[in-house]
Order: structure tokens, then C-alpha cells, then sequence
């Protein structure tokens, strides 16, 4: 991947040449907010960790490096919710410690790297971290659930369902008042790996409705864009007759579709999240340390959401700053502890990891140095 025409942002040049004023008092902010325990006054740990990456994870990320600066007085944590995409080139720049993302790196861009913080020859981390449903989200007057098969949420997407009151949407909501009102499908116009795990279920689930694959880029020009997931939020919220799709965290009061599962209509929970996660494998042809999974978007399971982001903190198994690697490390243990997971699910509805796939993180984390 060629990196060298990455915009890096203005937060994280600011980080680079250690004009960190801003962010620092954000994070102070973070620390003055939180209740300080017996740790934080013993914990020698001392320094600045600079994040990047996905906006899906930023109350998460938040509630983190609150209860992280907590127990460790001395460090200061700044995450830039700049995008995934965003997020994993920053990181291969060397221009931040970890990236948060929505997808893992795919095998051949590891391959192809380069990851400048790292040391040469050192192989890269992957942690999933954050686990949440996917919401498919729309503001419609007097509606507010929808039941949905993969088939028609991908005709609402490509724009070949065009009405509300549409047969393929109505079939599948007697109950519902539709009005005739266009729809107006709002997607993200950065990278995403929000975008990526939405195109990712309907490529799987309904691949004779939805063509162009798995893509974090969207690939059609229909629809209405909007920067980032706050971005997708406002415009369905402001809207009228609009449709999308967003970190359940910030669905908020909108109306959410139920996706067909089987035979059953299933709405997103952090419960069902988590179900498909258990019932998912790792991917293959990875690493000890890389922990890729293999969302089973198919799975007909009862109680399974199938749109659902598994979201990953990326770090290198060898830094090339020394400082660098015990900071990650006990940043990623803190993250995907009980506690860490507890405080993320709190702050943004997601679901905390399982004590089985925990297993497998930890000594991942142990390695790095």
C-alpha cells in the first residue's frame, strides 16, 4: 500500500512534533472525571500513547483511556476516531502506537506493508477489542421498527427499491403503516469499516441483490454520503424518508430494522452480537498473534445478529521505540479485561468479549514487546 500521500490529521501532526496542548487536556479531563483507585497512586508506568482509527469505537475509546489514566496517573492516552482506514495508514506511517479499525488488515497488505513504528521484520498484533451490532437505521413518521431480509436492505441500498410503501418492504410489515414516500439511503463517503462489515453481510447474504462485494469504499453513486458515523446519524436524523447504517452505540432514537435470521426477524443486542462472534471462527492463514475472525454472516442460529463489527486494536509485535511496547501492552490488557469490557459496554452498548476468545487475546498481548 502506498502511503506517502496520506493526510495525516491535524491532531496527530500535532502529536508528532509534541504540540499535544489540546488533546492533553481532553485526556486530563478524562482523568479528573474518574474516581482514582489504590493502584493509580503505586503504578510507575509513565508516558504518552497516541491511537487512530475507528469512530465506532470513540465512547468506547473514551470510557478506556479514562479508567486507563486512572490507574495509571503518568500516561497520557490521545485516540483520534479519524476513520478505520484512516486509522490502519496512520499507524503504518508510524505516526501513532496502535490503530483501532474495523476490519484486521487483510493477509497481503501485512505483506506488502510497511509498518514504520515497528521493528524490522516484526509482525503486527491484531486484538479484537470491541464488538457491537451493526444498525440499520431510518426516520419514517409512525414507523418506528422495520422487518427486513437481507435481499431488500441490498435493493434499498443499490436504489432499485425506491418507495417506502414498496411490495418487497410492505410483504414483510402487515402490521406497518408505509407511507408513499421516497427512501433516501445514506452511506458513508469515507473508508470505513463500518462500511466494510455492512457490504460484507449483504455480499454473503444476499449476493444476487448486492454485486460489488465486500468494499470499505462505497461503490455506488445513488444515495446520499455523509463523513464518518456521526456524520450517517445526522443526516438520517435530519432527514426525511432516509435510510442507513451506523454503530448501534449512536442509533439512539431512530427507527432500527429487525434482519431476517432463519425464519425469524432478529433486532440487533449486544446479546446477539456476541452470539455470532462464539459461533464464529478465527480466519485462516494468520499468525499466532493476529487475531482475525470470520463473521459467519449466514448463520441461521437463533438469536444471531449477523451485522455486527468486530472492531480490532492493531499494534506491533516489536516496536521500534522501546517505550512504545509497554504502553500498548498494558493499554490492550486494560482494554480487553472484564473491567475494560465492562466500561465500554456501559459507555456504548457494546458486547464484552467472551472468557473463550479472551483466552486467545492475552497471550497475544504478552507478546508484544
Amino acid at each position: 500500500m502506498d502511503t506517502s500521500s496520506v493526510k495525516i490529521s491535524p491532531v496527530l501532526k500535532a502529536v508528532a512534533i509534541g504540540g499535544l496542548a489540546a488533546l492533553a487536556l481532553s485526556s486530563c479531563a478524562a482523568n479528573e472525571s474518574a474516581t482514582p483507585d489504590s493502584s493509580a497512586a503505586a503504578s510507575t508506568l509513565s508516558g504518552e500513547l497516541v491511537g487512530a482509527g475507528a469512530s465506532s469505537q470513540d465512547a468506547a475509546q473514551q470510557a478506556w483511556i479514562a479508567g486507563f489514566q486512572t490507574a495509571h496517573e503518568k500516561v497520557t492516552v490521545n485516540y483520534d476516531p479519524s476513520g478505520s482506514g484512516a486509522g490502519r495508514e496512520t499507524f503504518q506511517q508510524g505516526a501513532s502506537a496502535f490503530a483501532g479499525s474495523d476490519r484486521a488488515f487483510k493477509t497481503d497488505e501485512i505483506t506488502a506493508g510497511p509498518f514504520q513504528g515497528c521493528a524490522a521484520g516484526s509482525g503486527i498484533v491484531e486484538i479484537p477489542a470491541y464488538i457491537s451490532p451493526i444498525a440499520v437505521i431510518f426516520n419514517l413518521d409512525g414507523v418506528d421498527s422495520l422487518n427486513l431480509d437481507a435481499a431488500t436492505v441490498a435493493n434499498i441500498f443499490t436504489g432499485k427499491i425506491t418507495n417506502w410503501n414498496d411490495p418487497a418492504i410492505a410483504e414483510q410489515n402487515a402490521d406497518a403503516t408505509l407511507p408513499d414516500q421516497a427512501i433516501t439511503a445514506v452511506h458513508r463517503s469515507d473508508k470505513s469499516g463500518t462500511t466494510g462489515n455492512f457490504t460484507d453481510y449483504l455480499s454473503a447474504a444476499a449476493p444476487e441483490a448486492w454485486t460489488d462485494g465486500s468494499v470499505e469504499e462505497w461503490p455506488l453513486a445513488s444515495g446520499e454520503a455523509a463523513q464518518g458515523t456521526s456524520g450517517v446519524v445526522d443526516a438520517v436524523t435530519n432527514g426525511v424518508g432516509t435510510i442507513g447504517y451506523a454503530d448501534a452505540s449512536r442509533a439512539g432514537d431512530l427507527g432500527t430494522v429487525k434482519i431476517k435470521v432463519g425464519d425469524e426477524f432478529v433486532a440487533y443486542s449486544p446479546e446477539a452480537a456476541a452470539s455470532i462472534v462464539d459461533v464464529s471462527p478465527l480466519e485462516e492463514g494468520r499468525t499466532a498473534n493476529d487475531l482475525a475472525i470470520a463473521i459467519d454472516r449466514t448463520s441461521t442460529e437463533a438469536g444471531v445478529y449477523p451485522i455486527v463489527l468486530v472492531s480490532y486494536l492493531i499494534g506491533c509485535e516489536e516496536y521500534a521505540t522501546a517505550g512504545n511496547a509497554e504502553l500498548v501492552r498494558e493499554y490492550f490488557t486494560y482494554v480487553t479485561s472484564e473491567d475494560g469490557q465492562k466500561v465500554a459496554a456501559d459507555a456504548a452498548g457494546s458486547a464484552p468479549i467472551s472468557a473463550d476468545l479472551r483466552s486467545k487475546i492475552e497471550p497475544a498481548i504478552a507478546a508484544i514487546k
